[in-house]
């Protein structure tokens, strides 16, 4: 039974309930990308650091009052060209020697007494500099970024894929629930391993939260305004990152700033009991085949949306018999997982290819936030860019998709991240700083534009029984190419060029790819797996408007649709046909001699009497 064309309008379609319950599915994009960006300053290290000078590292005869604190800090932290103080070693000087000139026998030796560092953006102190994560320990750094992204890899597989089989509110509570937990137990590290471990956790749940919220406001909306929807969850996250410095000068500690980004996720425990501000969705009940709990949803819906479900909707039939004379009521769920794909050919190749532009719009972005560190090195104008290209994404989005397409919008951002990475890649040397920063500029916004509507494109083609987990893995897709990054950290930025030479490959080999998706500009969700495998490729140019009929593969046409109407219609006019005094024919006696002897057709005359 189509949930659109059947169901949907006769429930109050996107009343007055359903907005109320998408502004309420706004809040959680908040509270996520609250907790997402703040590893970026819970990991940020110092512009400025360098050893404490230690005493015992000086000769005996060593006097502090003879020299002044510049001086003290020459004499016993040696001096890197270009970079001011050493920020990993000290001077150890013979204990009897007298001579603290330039040309003593001295020689470099690791900090021994810790570190002194300036103030970090925003904070006073964080992760790095309250376990001393630099010089030899620096590796922890992104090491800690890539388990973040591990978890979230996690959450995106798993949690997704539990919303196919516990339903998109259980899932969201779960998922809210275990958040809240680990964020207070994230305040409480005593170690960085313990921090290390509770973020990839925490990261695990930030994803089921995400993405539980993310399919629900979709599941709830009708087509046109679907895409609205969703740009406005990405200007909460917006939002966020612009409040986010602010925040961290207030807290100035990152477990205070740890405490305040765990604030909204406790505040969404409040859904526990307000089942009506986010209601189970009732398209993925119906596509499971849960009968009661469907009727029950149904007529909440059209209730609070100032609906009465009991209008006909064919004669003599109710909507909630509808249902029942479709699917039965002692009918039994049937839920579907994400393994299902390997038995499909066009969902998990619209799978695999949103999952590689998602990867390519996510990774690809480093290429361009490292130019902008070698323009300008303060971190808040790096990182208010991102901020406005974001936003600038969005309203991108919101002004060209619906009017241009889906799938058209997504090649135009591919092709234009493509062209800034590979006019970066081999013009830089040659170009001006100004001309750095606008193809920077450029390929971010474009970037981040591919990337989110990646995400919002997966969720419109995907059917609903696995909606869930074929969304995280698309998103999954995406941290893998977050996490990236940290492997070049990690490296040094060793392998930059080599990063900076596949990404740019890789958005000009998905100009092609993108050619094989189908259209979802005004058309319908799929809810089984059957609606999701007959979804089509329109051509790209001098389409027709109401054209559609190009399969991405072959497939079996699908069969007519049982209609009521046209069946009753043949009905009466047989009856009519049948009533009729008149034949239209003339039966006519035949001339030839009988077969049968007239014995033989006496027969059945006596039998015809018996009878009578």
């Amino acid at each position: 039974m189509e949930y659109e064309t059947k169901i949907f309008p006769h429930t109050g379609g996107y009343g007055r309930y359903n907005r109320i319950v998408v502004v309420f599915s706004w809040f959680p994009s908040f509270a996520v990308t609250l907790n997402l960006f703040s590893d970026v300053f819970y990991t940020l290290i110092p512009n400025s650091y360098h050893c404490k000078p230690d005493p015992t590292l000086l000769p005996s005869t060593f006097l502090l009052s003879n020299f002044s604190r510049q001086g003290y800090l020459n004499l016993t932290i040696p001096w890197e060209n270009g970079s001011g103080l050493s920020h990993c070693e000290l001077y150890r000087y013979p204990p009897n020697s007298s001579d603290l000139s330039e040309n003593a026998p001295r020689v470099r030796v690791p900090c021994t007494n810790g570190w002194e560092y300036s103030h970090v953006a925003g904070l006073q102190s964080n992760f790095v500099t309250e376990w001393n994560l630099i010089c030899s320990d620096y590796w922890k750094i992104p090491v800690q970024h890539i388990c973040f992204m591990t978890g979230w890899i996690l959450g995106y597989i798993f949690l997704g894929t539990l919303c196919d089989w516990l339903g998109r509110r259980r899932g969201f509570l779960l998922s809210v629930s275990l958040s809240s937990l680990l964020g207070v137990a994230v305040c409480l590290s005593s170690s960085a391993v313990v921090f290390l471990l509770l973020r990839l956790c925490q990261g695990a749940s930030l994803a089921g939260v995400f993405v539980s919220a993310y399919i629900t406001r979709l599941e709830l909306c009708d087509p046109p305004h679907r895409l609205i929807v969703a740009m406005v969850s990405g200007f909460f996250g917006v939002l966020a990152e612009l409040l986010l410095p602010g925040i961290a000068v207030l807290c100035r500690d990152w477990p205070v700033l740890q405490a305040v980004a765990t604030l909204p996720l406790l505040l969404l425990l409040s859904y526990w009991c307000c089942a009506s501000v986010f209601p189970e969705s009732p398209r993925w009940l119906l596509a499971t085949v849960q009968i009661p709990q469907v009727k029950r949803s149904l007529q909440e819906f059209s209730k609070r949306n100032g609906v009465c479900l009991q209008d006909d909707i064919y004669p003599g039939e109710t909507l909630l018999s509808e249902i029942d004379s479709t699917y039965g009521e002692d009918s039994r769920p049937r839920y579907h997982s994400a393994l299902e794909l390997r038995r499909t050919r066009v969902i998990w190749k619209n799978c695999l290819i949103l999952g590689f532009t998602l990867f390519i719009g996510m990774g690809i972005q480093y290429c361009f936030t490292r130019n902008l560190h070698s323009f300008s090195s303060s971190f808040y104008f790096s990182y208010f860019l991102q901020v406005i290209t974001g936003a600038l994404a969005c309203i991108f989005l919101c002004l060209s998709v619906n009017h241009f397409g889906r799938r058209g919008m997504l090649l135009l951002s591919a092709i234009i991240t493509g062209l800034s990475s590979l006019l970066l890649l081999a013009l830089t040397p040659y170009l001006q700083g100004g001309l750095v920063l606008v193809l920077s500029f450029v390929g971010l916004l474009f970037s981040q534009a591919l990337a989110m509507l990646s995400a919002f494109f997966a969720c419109e083609v995907m059917p609903t029984v696995v909606r869930g987990g074929c969304l995280g893995l698309v998103l999954a897709s995406g941290c893998v190419g977050r996490a990236a990054s940290s492997l070049m950290e990690l490296q040094n930025n060793g392998g930059y060029f080599l990063h900076h030479v596949v990404f740019a490959s890789f958005a000009v080999l998905s100009v092609l790819c993108i050619m094989l998706l189908p259209e979802s500009k005004r058309k319908h969700l799929p809810d089984s797996m059957k609606e999701g495998e007959n979804q089509r490729r329109p051509p790209l140019f001098l389409s027709q408007p109401n054209r559609d009929s190009l399969p991405l593969l072959r497939t079996r046409p699908p069969l007519p649709e049982y209609n009521p109407d046209n069946y009753s219609r043949l009905v009466s006019a047989t009856r009519k046909m049948l009533s009729k005094d008149s034949l239209p024919y003339k039966i006519s006696v035949s001339t030839h001699p009988t077969l049968l002897s007239d014995s033989e057709m006496q027969e059945p005359e006596t039998l015809r009497e018996i009878v009578s």
